[in-house]
């Protein structure tokens, strides 16, 4: 568990320090406070990304030049820099050069309002999707990933400038290396996930449909051959039009595209299945359940979903939900109440 978290320069933050307990906890406090960048920070300092920004640069408080994010996960020391594009992480007080064993002390869930964007927007998000998973549960994943976008950017380069197909054909081999293991692993996890989001589904909707997820890889066949046979489209579009970095999932309610035909509520009942499901793995893949970072989606969903969000919860994960508001809390649960208003967090 979380056990506490200290802000330097971060967002709106000055400075802020943040222990919660163990359970459940609500972060409450009026829009425009900060309590979404207190859970950002949560996720940052664990996983060395964000699960906002696009770049750990957002996140630095404007007019500042770096942050700094510190923390206990059990007992264990986590400490993370950010300074001039660059950043820095110690376990135990111990400099680390690389992230491996910094990155397989905690894993993290998150849910926020924006999840709706994985049933109604782009594939960017639902790869992203599968790459928060596949950078917690599978090793190589994120040394994988950024080896493939290194390539790919060097690649797309070259096309862009019309090099000679020789120099273009350099990056074939470290693209299909990489990008052949990433489809591997998300066909993989598509399949894993399928069964975990069906069964969230039906709890948190209590409806009879049925929700199906399709792995689309962005090539037919193996990588090597796609290549291949885009290379007229490359030249024309001076792009690389094949690899994962085209990859979509397919999302299906009752057989049905759930972008299309799927009514607001049950879309965000989809996007929290996908979230239960990808958290469900990860406590399947370690035995110990994830944090779970939980950002104000309680006033968007009906008071059933609301229930039966809360029930789907493992009660013996630690949550930490924020909220403008608990009138839709029921007595019964049991969770530690903090107030932020006006860059303090104080307990009420």
């Amino acid at each position: 568990m979380l056990r506490d978290l200290r802000l330097r320069d971060f967002r709106c933050f000055e400075s802020l320090h943040f222990t919660p307990e163990p359970g459940l906890n609500f972060i409450i406090g009026a829009n425009a406070q900060g309590k979404t960048s207190i859970l950002e920070a949560a996720c940052v300092l664990l996983r060395l990304q964000s699960p906002k920004a696009g770049s750990l640069g957002e996140t630095v408080r404007f007019g500042h030049a770096a942050f700094g994010l510190d923390g206990h996960w059990e007992t264990r020391h986590l400490h993370l820099k950010y300074e001039n594009a660059l950043k820095s992480f110690a376990l135990d007080s111990k400099n680390q050069s690389r992230s491996g064993d910094y990155l397989s002390v905690a894993r993290v869930a998150w849910i926020g309002n924006d999840d709706l964007q994985l049933v109604r927007g782009s594939g960017t998000h639902r790869r992203r999707y599968l790459d928060f998973l596949g950078a917690q549960v599978a090793d190589g994943y994120l040394k994988t990933l950024r080896a493939y976008e290194r390539a790919l950017r060097s690649r797309n380069a070259l096309l862009k400038d019309n090099r000679p197909r020789r120099e273009i054909a350099a990056f074939d081999q470290p693209l299909v290396e990489y990008g052949q293991a990433l489809l591997d692993w998300r066909r993989e996890f598509c399949a894993v996930l399928e069964p975990l989001i069906a069964s969230a589904y039906t709890r948190i909707s209590g409806g009879a449909e049925t929700i199906q997820i399709e792995y689309v890889p962005g090539c037919n066949g193996d990588l090597r051959s796609a290549l291949a046979a885009s290379l007229e489209e490359e030249s024309r579009l001076r792009n690389t039009v094949a690899g994962p970095h085209r990859d979509d999932v397919r999302i299906l309610l009752g057989e049905k595209p759930a972008a299309i035909y799927a009514s607001e509520g049950q879309q965000r009942s989809v996007a929290l299945a996908l979230k239960l499901g990808q958290a469900a793995e990860l406590e399947a893949s370690t035995q110990t359940p994830p944090l779970y970072l939980i950002d104000d989606v309680f006033g968007e969903l009906d008071p059933a979903r609301r229930n039966n969000l809360m029930a789907a919860l493992p009660p013996e994960a630690q949550k930490i939900i924020t909220s403008t508001t608990l009138d839709w809390h029921r007595s019964e649960m049991n969770g530690a109440i903090f107030q932020l208003a006006d860059s303090v967090l104080s307990r009420a």
